[in-house]
């Protein structure tokens, strides 16, 4: 099918003439959740943390031990977890995101309202597993969530439902990558963690799966316009968390670390234009054919940039009260 480009400069037409091709994808909606829940096998916190009031002293030595446990993890670690933990807590902000095009009655709600219950687990497990492990300053945590969720997620690509997909795309692999990584910079100093955090990157391989099928779909009936839509978000995303209270001294740590940063983030765009197979597309117009162009410039320039950011870091000192302004010197 091909959609037709009106010239319009008017944003609500351009949102419903998107919205109205997202409808065509009703039926693949559907088979790509069937599939998900083919796959899917759910776990939640108690799985993990004894938390039932039956639960006998073998289950409450776990708690005891794994306090003994995480008194080794590092303050780097600690920042890493407490970063994954708070940008799980936007969850409301992202259900309306999606919400906003799907309408109720659809497969498209139904995946929205599936797809937020999933997630609702990360943020539940990592808060349950900081409080019983004693890891932060928990009030501290407490008012950083507060703050974070109170003030909103309102991004400039929310009117566009194609950039909405380009995004979700993009973040999702993001999230699994600082979850993954996350983990395995821990490794076996504390297992539980490592397993929680595998669990919670597993289920965001498979979001990310889904999110990066949909906008294939969109670049086959209306190729012109998404391309358009990738190029206005590829370049650089923020994360979901970016308005939470100490946010780039937290991202900062965490690049450092090695566990996220700008050369992930190049790998996440140039693994999502291979899958879109951007460079490859054909038929376009004037408008297609220069976004594609600049698309495929992307991974350069973001490799310049990590580059740049390299060169300049330098040894640097943190003092967070999520840690008890312990000092916390990295290079």
């Amino acid at each position: 099918m091909e959609i037709i480009d009106k010239s319009s400069s008017n944003e609500m037409y351009e949102g419903e003439s998107k919205s109205e091709v997202l409808a065509l994808l009703e039926n693949k909606v559907k088979e790509w959740m069937e599939q998900h829940l083919d796959k899917r096998k759910l776990w939640f916190s108690s799985d993990f943390l004894p938390a039932d009031e039956k639960s006998d002293e073998n289950k409450e030595s776990v708690i005891s031990k794994l306090r003994e446990r995480v008194r080794g993890i590092k303050d780097s670690a600690r920042v890493a977890i407490g970063l994954n933990l708070i940008t799980e807590e936007g969850l409301p902000h992202f259900h309306k995101l999606i919400a906003k095009y799907l309408g109720d009655d659809s497969f498209w709600a139904k995946w929205n309202n599936m797809w937020t219950a999933e997630e609702d687990r990360h943020g539940n497990i990592l808060r349950d597993y900081a409080r019983d492990s004693r890891l932060f300053n928990f009030s501290h945590l407490e008012q950083m969530q507060y703050a974070y969720v109170e003030k909103g997620f309102s991004p400039d690509w929310d009117k566009d439902p194609y950039r909405v997909f380009v995004y979700t795309t993009l973040q999702e692999r993001a999230t699994q990558y600082s979850h993954k990584n996350s983990g395995a910079y821990i490794g076996e100093e504390e297992p539980l963690i490592n397993g929680i955090l595998g669990k919670i990157a597993a289920d965001e391989a498979k979001h990310f799966i889904f999110y990066r099928n949909v906008f294939k779909e969109i670049l086959n009936i209306d190729p012109n316009r998404a391309l358009q839509s990738a190029l206005a978000i590829m370049p650089a995303i923020d994360m979901p968390g970016i308005s939470m209270p100490n946010f780039r001294e937290m991202a900062d740590i965490v690049r450092r670390a090695g566990i996220y940063g700008p050369r992930e983030y190049k790998k996440i765009v140039e693994e999502a234009i291979s899958a879109w197979k951007i460079e490859i597309l054909t038929g376009l117009n004037e408008a297609g054919r220069k976004a594609q162009e600049k698309i495929m410039a992307i991974p350069k320039r973001l490799e310049r940039a990590a580059e740049y950011i390299e060169h300049r870091t330098v040894k640097k000192s943190f003092s967070l009260e999520l840690i008890y302004n312990r000092i916390l010197v990295m290079d």
